[in-house]
């Protein structure tokens, strides 16, 4: 009997044929793509902090990837090559053999030298840390045809920057510590407490900035019993912050007439906000540091992205202070890395799961052009500067990377 007029029930016509032999065709599914990371010694800015760590390695292995360490590269991190040869990865003693990877994970700014040994097409995985940027160091970028990704500018979907943040937390803690020591006589500072005593009021500290590095550092601050005062023209931030504190908080817009006269009577002023795009805007002039008490303590957060003080200028870990109209500055761009141990595995939290996306995708292309956060990160994609903020401070020739990814389609 034909079955042609037969009645077909609603049910049947979307089930019917599920279980039937179905017709071989060409790839019905597409491989994943084989990730080979390799990890570098760091050798520039004092940075004894890794990105990825023993226990992310296992993961990665696990999901077929190969991952290259340079010998040492934990080192300073309390990581020996043991625990990286344990989890996976393979140990190697040249530098050059590391740089033939797919993907490059550095905690700090490639040297130029350390350009030189990319391969084209090759991933760049790395903070930006706009004060120690060169042309040059664009323009070699760009020869060697990589597609280079700024840590700090990577971007979740709920448009926050989760490097920044988890950093952030840890530098905010940090750098009231940081201060508490420099604060210290032996260390050049006024011989003050931070915390009051019976008979003593505490010493003040100002807070430039209400987001995560500012919410630390006033936890802090406060745990250790000084006054604080916090600034930020976002008012939303200043609520949130005496939310999460739990108690009502000095703040203030960042007045400038305001926020001087504070200054002038601050033993620590922490410099604790970020850019989304490019540098810092300079809040506090030289003017108002010339005012400030002899041996008080700026310590700028900021200075990764040029900093929020007129008188910054970049230090590294094992010269981290200098003094400016008797003023002692903190300027060190990796302050997470004075815990160098707790600031990898916060930093390889984050990185290992990007790796898996684009592990998990079918080239890196097409991460990008699913996801915009990790999108947002993008500086340098195969000889084009793709960088808006870049581009006119070096008068540089700018491409949209998104008209890019989209002609590669």
């Amino acid at each position: 009997m034909s079955d042609f007029g037969k009645k077909i029930t609603f049910s049947d016509f979307f089930s019917e044929g599920q279980f039937e032999t179905q017709v071989e065709t060409l790839a019905v599914s597409q491989k994943k793509e084989s990730l080979t990371i390799g990890v570098p010694v760091e050798i520039t800015l004092s940075e004894n902090r890794v990105p990825i760590v023993p226990n992310s390695i296992r993961t990665l292995v696990g999901y077929g990837h190969q991952i290259i360490i340079e010998s040492g590269a934990g080192d300073n991190a309390r990581f020996s090559d043991r625990d990286y040869s344990e989890a996976g990865a393979k140990i190697v003693h040249s530098k050059e053999e590391v740089f033939k990877a797919n993907v490059v994970l550095k905690i700090a700014p490639p040297t130029l030298e350390e350009i030189d040994l990319f391969n084209p097409d090759s991933i760049l995985i790395s903070p930006l840390q706009i004060p120690v940027l060169s042309e040059e160091y664009l323009q070699r970028l760009k020869k060697k045809k990589v597609i280079a990704l700024a840590m700090e500018y990577l971007r979740s979907e709920d448009g926050t920057f989760p490097i920044v943040r988890i950093i952030s937390e840890i530098a905010g803690m940090e750098s009231i510590l940081t201060a508490a020591e420099i604060l210290s006589k032996s260390n050049g500072g006024r011989g003050t407490l931070l915390g009051g005593i019976s008979g003593i009021p505490p010493a003040k500290v100002v807070i430039l900035g209400a987001g995560v590095v500012g919410e630390f550092a006033t936890k802090t601050a406060l745990g250790l019993g000084a006054s604080v005062r916090v600034f930020d023209n976002d008012i939303s931030k200043l609520m949130r912050l005496q939310s999460q504190v739990g108690r009502q908080l000095h703040t203030s817009v960042i007045n400038p007439v305001y926020l001087g006269y504070q200054l002038v009577s601050a033993d620590v002023v922490i410099g604790a906000m970020h850019s989304q795009t490019g540098r810092t805007p300079v809040i506090v002039t030289e003017e108002m540091v010339s005012k400030m008490k002899e041996g008080a303590v700026i310590v700028d957060i900021s200075i990764d992205q040029g900093g929020i003080f007129e008188t910054s200028e970049i230090r590294t870990l094992e010269k981290p202070t200098f003094v400016k109209h008797g003023v002692i500055h903190y300027c060190v761009p990796n302050i997470a890395s004075k815990v160098a141990r707790t600031g990898s595995i916060a930093v390889s939290n984050i990185i290992t799961p990007l790796l898996l996306r684009a592990g998990s995708a079918l080239n890196f292309e097409s991460l990008l052009y699913q996801n915009k956060g990790i999108r947002h990160g993008v500086y340098v994609y195969k000889g084009c500067l793709t960088n808006e903020y870049l581009s006119r401070r070096f008068g540089m020739k700018y491409t949209s990377l998104d008209l890019l990814l989209t002609s590669n389609l």
